[in-house]
């Protein structure tokens, strides 16, 4: 632990040495203008670089002058300079973009940021040209300029839009965030930056961080974001497992701990698509981030902002290993919003789609638990929810699954259909009703009829518990009225204004 310290306190001297050389190359380039300029002010806004910078994995410090060469000119173009100086140019730029700015104010320090976007954009299109083998100084100039500028903080305003009815807050610096992004994703997926070489700049404790600005409310970082982090799984097989895990700790965050976190939808979106990858068949870990991250996820108050992405997820497993069925289900049930009709909605939408894949032996497992559910969605008040609910009998699959179970799953719908049918106040609901309970009957007009005959039965059954109930009642109101007043004891004045209340 003491080794690891050391090393930390060393990372964050040398980024703050190369913010330093970099401000100097500023102050020492802005000179040379022939117009005269304000000084910088102090660097920018420092308090928004990293403080906890990309750890090299050598316990070496390594010297500023053989990181950021002093002896080229970084306002060269590169074309003016021979191929052997180009990486040399190069980490010299890099060097002149390690100083932030504070962009609340426009015009404060506008050459110095017109300087550092013009040299931006000139390191993306090398980046872009593959005109140069990346060596290891280069790689780590590269990284160390992307957390200077991208790993920050955000101030508590940004974590307070989590509702969907809060508009979307837009980071002023970016203009420079999005050109460094741009230049980050140009740079992993350059066919000139070796995977062996750079995994140990390109670490753990960077996608770390890249990971936290998953959280930044402004959905032109998180989508830039999401295409970076998808490139990154894609090059660097050895953080794989490293990657997967991190965003397993930020799902188990939101759902048992926080319920706030802007980019939800955007991991949901990157893992879809690592899903759709898995080797067959599912390892173990796959399946338990199936029942341990992504059906909670289903119980969040947020669910509408990523349920699409949620449901891609949940596809993907069921499409990749078809006895997962089973077990979405029974967690869709675990979790069911019986509060929330909108959620609801969304509920059986998922339930429909998963279904709809499923074997008859996985079907046959979930079945009854499900169709009680489904009996409760069909007789409620909420006409969406009802609605939905019977258009699950205009899905030809899930009709072939109840017919081959109509046993089981007729006796549990028949009563629902029948109080539908005959209370319920909305139209299109009493139609849908309708036209299922004729379903049925065609279906099995034996089965139909028997469970009819068993319906009219418990119904009878229960018009004469609840006779009885209000005669007991009645005998128990005329025998209190009849009772002189004693004391405090509480007792009905009169059988007649008894029975009115009633």
């Amino acid at each position: 632990s003491v080794f690891l310290s050391e090393n930390f306190r060393a990372d964050v001297d040398l980024s703050s040495e190369f913010r330093n050389l970099g401000e100097r190359m500023f102050k020492q380039l802005l000179s040379k203008l022939p117009r005269k300029s304000s000084k910088p002010d102090s660097g920018g806004d420092l308090s928004r670089s990293s403080s906890a910078p990309v750890p090299s994995n050598s316990g070496k410090r390594t010297s500023s002058s053989a990181v950021f060469p002093s002896t080229i000119e970084p306002l060269l173009p590169f074309k003016d300079v021979p191929n052997s100086e180009k990486l040399n140019l190069f980490v010299s730029k890099i060097s002149l973009c390690c100083v932030t700015f504070d962009f609340s104010d426009q015009s404060k320090n506008s050459i110095e940021k017109d300087v550092k976007r013009q040299t931006l954009l000139e390191l993306l299109d090398f980046v872009g040209s593959g005109s140069v083998r990346f060596t290891e100084p280069a790689v780590l100039a590269m990284c160390r300029m992307c957390a200077v500028n991208l790993f920050r903080v955000f101030p508590p305003s940004y974590r307070e839009n989590d509702g969907d009815d809060n508009e979307p807050v837009f980071d002023p610096a970016w203009p420079h965030l999005q050109i460094v992004y741009d230049l980050l994703l140009k740079f992993i997926t350059s066919p000139c930056l070796d995977a062996k070489m750079s995994k140990k700049y390109l670490s753990h404790g960077f996608i770390v961080r890249l990971l936290d600005l998953f959280d930044s409310a402004d959905p032109r970082e998180r989508e830039c974001l999401k295409t970076v982090l998808h490139r990154l799984y894609g090059k660097f097989m050895v953080h794989r497992p490293f990657i997967r895990k991190s965003m397993s700790n930020i799902f188990y965050r939101f759902v048992f701990e926080t319920e706030k976190h802007g980019g939800i939808a955007e991991l949901l979106e990157v893992f879809g698509s690592i899903v759709s990858g898995f080797a067959l068949p599912l390892k173990e870990e796959h399946k338990m981030f199936l029942w341990r991250v992504l059906i909670p996820l289903h119980k969040a108050k947020s669910l509408g902002s990523y349920f699409q992405q949620l449901t891609y997820c949940v596809a993907q497993y069921v499409d990749k290993e078809p006895k997962l069925g089973s077990v979405v289900v029974k967690g869709l049930l675990k979790f069911w919003p019986v509060t929330n009709s909108q959620k609801e909605v969304m509920f059986i939408g998922e339930v429909e789609e998963v279904v709809e894949g499923m074997s008859v032996v996985e079907f046959r497992k979930v079945m009854v638990p499900l169709f009680l559910r489904v009996a409760c969605c069909v007789n409620s008040c909420h006409f969406q929810v009802s609605e939905r609910a019977l258009f699950l009998w205009n899905n030809d699959q899930i009709v072939n699954l109840v017919a081959h179970n109509r046993e089981a799953i007729l006796p549990i719908m028949f009563a629902a259909l029948e109080k539908n049918a005959e209370n319920h106040w909305n139209q299109s609901v009493l139609n849908l009703t309708l036209n299922v309970r004729k379903m049925f009957c065609e279906m099995d007009e034996d089965l139909f009829m028997s469970c009819h005959a068993r319906y009219q039965e418990e119904e009878a059954k229960l018009c004469s518990v609840i006779e009885k109930r209000k005669e007991t009642w009645a005998r128990l109101e005329s025998a209190a009225s009849m009772k002189p007043v004693t004391g405090k004891t509480a007792v009905l004045v009169t059988p007649l204004a008894t029975s009115s209340a009633c």
